[in-house]
């Protein structure tokens, strides 16, 4: 498979596949083929994992296209502005992504949910308690918000981030929640409650945009009706 990724502002990434090469995205992900591909959609590796994927801000089915021609093209969009980033899963032993940072994969590459290891992590630090795994081999491509910021952590490095500008981490990644301390840093620091603490040896990928946090501003002034 050979992919190039256009754009800079809602960016997509073409791939061009030979007979039996195979691609998967959750539902909707396709944004234009060519003639030639064969198309299933399921709920990939059963109802268990499909509802898994749900609870991490995935479809519960999984659309999987196989190449039945020589040189078909197939391509896929990111949904907001900002950037797709390839990662090769086997080079980095898995990751640990975000919610909503799954775009498509090659079907070598598994996904599946993971359980932070503090439930307050979970709960209150932004992106819910469950994430997901990259594991296997072979090209997974993920959405950024805004653009891309790669990190790599010594061991036992510390780097704290806001929780929505967390996009994946290595495995060997630890990941936390903790709270800012001082409560007028709570009430007038503008940085929420909590922030997203990642210790290394690892990589870690950001991205400068916290959609939900610019959702909630356009919503802030958005006119209400009256009626």
């Amino acid at each position: 498979m050979k992919y190039e990724i256009f754009g800079s502002s809602v960016p997509v990434v073409e791939m061009t596949m030979e007979p039996g090469e195979s691609v998967y995205t959750q539902s909707g992900g396709m944004v234009w083929q060519s003639d030639g591909f064969r198309m299933e959609t399921n709920a990939r590796g059963g109802v268990l994992k499909g509802l898994g994927r749900m609870f991490s801000g995935e479809s519960f089915f999984m659309v999987t296209y196989t190449a039945q021609r020589p040189e078909s093209q197939i391509a896929f969009a990111s949904t907001v502005p900002g950037s797709l980033i390839p990662v090769d899963v086997e080079q980095h032993r898995g990751m640990v992504i975000q919610k909503g940072a799954f775009l498509c994969a090659e079907t070598t590459v598994e996904t599946s949910v993971v359980f932070t290891k503090k439930v307050s992590a979970g709960f209150f630090g932004g992106e819910g308690i469950i994430l997901q795994s990259l594991s296997g081999r072979g090209k997974a491509f993920l959405e950024v918000d805004g653009d891309t910021v790669v990190k790599m952590l010594a061991p036992g490095e510390v780097f704290k981030v806001d929780t929505g500008n967390v996009v994946a981490f290595d495995r060997t990644v630890s990941y936390e929640v903790e709270t800012v301390k001082g409560l007028g840093n709570i009430f007038f620091g503008g940085e929420g409650l909590f922030l997203t603490k990642l210790t290394g040896p690892g990589q870690i990928i950001l991205q400068t945009l916290n959609f939900a946090e610019f959702a909630g501003r356009i919503a802030s002034v958005i006119p209400k009706s009256n009626n």
